[in-house]
């Protein structure tokens, strides 16, 4: 019997990855030890080097499991596939440290194979001519959506280096486009652009009469216990017709929703909205009269009480003390949790974010200047630096973390 630890030095697997297999089902334990701690046999771990044969092949993990359980799955045959499979992954890799040797020698002829984004476009052309009502509600029109394309194809090489950075490959950026392109993500803010629609133009009869009820008389107090039952009613009705407000993230978008009456997006991105067809939460004063975005924001802010995503708890928690060391045990237990709590939403959301998203992340905060300002804004000054260096030494590191 082998410990997760142990497990982890063999096979090179972190022990958080040993633990997310346990928890999908994937690679359970052999057993485990009364104080908790989990052991791997030996057909556990012929198991576990299945699935890194075909974790190397770049197979999702949900197909891997129906793979490895299916009673008609063969071990011998497998490895055949994934020798011949492999085999020319190597090749293609050997053909990427060809091209870094001459680089490296100064040779003249370059080949950019392995930044060639053809496929990465044909996915969105693709998406375009078979989604073409998604195109228009994600972009306001499929002319917008070209001129998207058009404008990253002119940033092409900074993209694809941006991309291999945080995913590993081109071809693992495509494959995240096609998943992101169709994941539940998209179907939420679909939902919630849909109800602010509804509230704006008036389409939903009982929201129409809650928010003119509601805005009837703004300078009254959206605390009061009048405000407060109205603002209930039109919380159980989001709630009640909207999926986006009632799934497992319900309260996290409602909160959301909420913030955006209370701080709406600058004057330009609000202008560009409503010519797009969206709905500016500002353009609500116009309907109910100045003042009422933020009237309405605060009564649905006070009804949703103190509720606050675990996510924005550990960031609070992270930067509560900037004197720490970003590498201490305590800091990096944080980052550890945001890791998982982020995870967690990947996958309730089928969302890919790449193999090194805290890598990539971590250098956002260290040197993208806007994104510092309104980090160090949020957190205090020092914050967005003290968050990159916690996350570049988590992405170097989080393969040694042990139970």
């Amino acid at each position: 019997m082998k410990t997760v630890k142990q497990v982890s030095d063999l096979t090179g697997i972190s022990v958080r990855m040993l633990h997310h297999y346990d928890k999908i089902g994937l690679l359970k334990p052999t057993k485990l030890t009364e104080a908790g701690y989990r052991l791997y046999d030996d057909e556990a771990l012929e198991t576990l080097q299945q699935i890194l044969f075909f974790r190397e092949l770049d197979l999702p993990l949900k197909e891997i499991k129906e793979i490895i359980t299916s009673p008609s799955f063969d071990k011998m045959k497998a490895l055949e596939s994934h020798k011949k499979l492999i085999i020319l992954k190597r090749n293609r890799l050997n053909g990427l440290i060809e091209l870094i040797n001459k680089t490296l020698k100064g040779a003249n002829g370059m080949s950019f194979k392995e930044f060639d984004m053809t496929e990465y476009y044909r996915v969105l052309e693709e998406f375009k001519t078979e989604h073409e009502d998604k195109v228009i509600k994600m972009y306001g029109s499929v002319d917008r959506f070209n001129e998207h394309i058009e404008k990253f194809k002119s940033k092409e090489t900074e993209i694809a280096k941006e991309a291999i950075k945080h995913y590993g490959s081109i071809k693992k950026f495509t494959e995240a486009l096609k998943k992101n392109l169709n994941s539940d993500a998209i179907t939420k803010s679909e939902q919630i652009d849909k109800f602010k629609k509804d509230c704006f133009y008036e389409r939903h009869p009982e929201l129409k009469e809650l928010y003119k009820k509601l805005t009837a008389d703004l300078s009254k107090d959206p605390l009061s216990d009048e405000i407060q039952q109205i603002a209930g009613e039109i919380t159980n009705i989001a709630k009640r017709d909207y999926d986006a407000f009632r799934d497992e993230l319900g309260d996290y978008y409602w909160l959301i929703m909420v913030r955006l009456y209370l701080n709406p997006f600058p004057k330009e991105l609000e202008k560009y909205e409503k010519e797009n067809g969206g709905v500016g939460m500002a353009w609500i004063d116009e309907r109910y009269g100045e003042g009422a975005a933020k009237f309405i924001g605060k009564a649905l802010k006070t009804y949703l009480g103190d509720y606050e995503p675990k996510i924005e708890n550990l960031y609070k928690k992270l930067t509560a003390d900037l004197s720490k060391e970003p590498t201490s045990k305590e800091v990096q237990q944080i980052v550890f949790e945001i890791a998982d709590e982020t995870q967690r939403q990947n996958e309730i959301l089928k969302v890919d974010e790449g193999e090194n998203h805290f890598g990539y992340m971590a250098d956002w905060y260290l040197t993208k200047p806007t994104f510092i300002e309104s980090t160090d804004k949020k957190y205090g000054e020092g914050a967005s630096k003290f968050i990159g260096e916690a996350f570049k030494f988590y992405s170097e590191n989080s393969e040694n973390m042990s139970k």
